[in-house]
């Protein structure tokens, strides 16, 4: 037998509650609530593909989101790029000719090049062929500036990776090292050294290694001249003095940063229980402590290794190794407009995915942004 509740829809006389109906709640004056679950358009899985999707996968979601961004940003940038070269003053025509050119001259090699379109339809062919790999021909040596890009894009690749393998490990060793002899004579040992590295550009780090290791102790090889038929040992031994510089410029930030990670971990409640368990200092840190500070490490780290491979162009300059950095110098000089532009997109690319990895990584590495609320 059924009795009819107040508010609550019919109730069975044995106490147990009877299934609501909606007429019982129209007839009662309170409105009846949306099921989610029989409304596939509403609630939190309903609606659109993507809701269902960022609920059910988050961190896919996550990932597709700083894709999609990255790719927007490369392309905001490519527009960039192309935009301010073509608003440079002066004309890569005149360059070339000289200034007692004639007008018609001028005007054949400006057909030639295809530079009497209109800037839109040449930035829209240009950016066709990049994303084929096809950056189009040099101006200036008539050669496939794709084929150049891959031999110097391989040195530069091969200068960032020894300066990341020796900078990365040491870097966060020097953290771990300055938490656990915080305020004491090694900690501020390490806290000078970074600071005065941080102080000096890279170009004067760079001359200071070439004048003591070079020229005066004759221990390195400079220039840094790399070539094919080289030795692994011998491309070792000539890319030493431009690693240094690297190491000692993206050291000091990645170390510092990995200090102050890790001691603002170290006021954690865990912490301080693991310490009144006895543990020693250096155990509590690598276990305890830097495990759940890398999330921060790791957007440094990325930030820097994005420098390594984008910021090496003075590095390249001063110690004339061939890569990515030194082949953009020149072609600047010359005004070669299909290299600049080549050279420019190729180290936003690398900027923006390096910093997309991080965030990645990072989402990765915390479980609150993995499962946000």
């Amino acid at each position: 037998m059924m009795e009819s509740g107040p508010l609550t829809g019919p109730v069975s006389t044995d106490g147990t509650a009877g299934a609501a109906h909606p007429r019982s709640a129209e007839l009662s004056g309170v409105p009846a609530k949306p099921n989610p679950a029989a409304n596939p358009s509403n609630g939190e899985i309903g609606g659109t593909f993507w809701r269902r999707f960022t609920f059910r996968r988050p961190l896919a979601a996550l990932v597709l989101q700083r894709l999609g961004l990255s790719v927007g940003l490369l392309f905001a940038v490519s527009l960039m790029i192309f935009g301010g070269i073509e608003a440079l003053p002066g004309d890569f025509a005149t360059t070339y000719l000289g200034q007692s050119a004639t007008p018609q001259a001028v005007e054949n090699i400006r057909k030639d090049l295809g530079l009497d379109r209109p800037w839109t339809e040449r930035y829209v062919s240009w950016l066709g062929g990049a994303l084929q790999g096809d950056f189009g021909t040099s101006w200036a040596s008539k050669n496939s500036v794709g084929e150049q890009i891959s031999k110097r894009l391989g040195n530069s690749l091969f200068l960032a990776f020894f300066a990341a393998l020796v900078s990365v490990p040491l870097a966060v060793g020097l953290g771990m090292l300055a938490v656990q002899f915080r305020n004491r004579l090694p900690d501020k040992i390490i806290n000078v050294v970074s600071l005065a590295a941080i102080s000096l550009p890279e170009f004067f780090v760079g001359y200071l290694l070439i004048m003591f290791f070079a020229v005066k102790y004759g221990v390195a090889t400079f220039p840094a001249t790399v070539y094919d038929s080289m030795t692994f040992t011998e491309r070792l031994s000539a890319i030493a003095l431009p690693v240094a510089t690297l190491v000692l410029v993206v050291l000091a930030h990645m170390m510092r940063m990995t200090r102050a990670a890790i001691l603002n971990v170290m006021s954690s409640a865990y912490v301080e229980t693991a310490e009144l368990k006895g543990l020693g200092m250096f155990r509590i840190i690598a276990r305890h402590a830097a495990p759940n500070a890398v999330a921060p490490v790791i957007n440094v780290i990325a930030l820097n290794l994005a420098y390594l491979v984008v910021g090496v162009v003075v590095v390249e300059v001063v110690f004339v190794y061939p890569g990515m950095g030194q082949y953009m110098v020149d072609a600047v000089t010359v005004r070669d407009m299909p290299v600049v532009q080549a050279c420019g997109l190729i180290f936003a690319a690398f900027y923006i995915f390096l910093n997309m990895a991080a965030d990645i990584l990072a989402i990765i590495a915390n479980p609150r942004l993995r499962h946000p609320r």
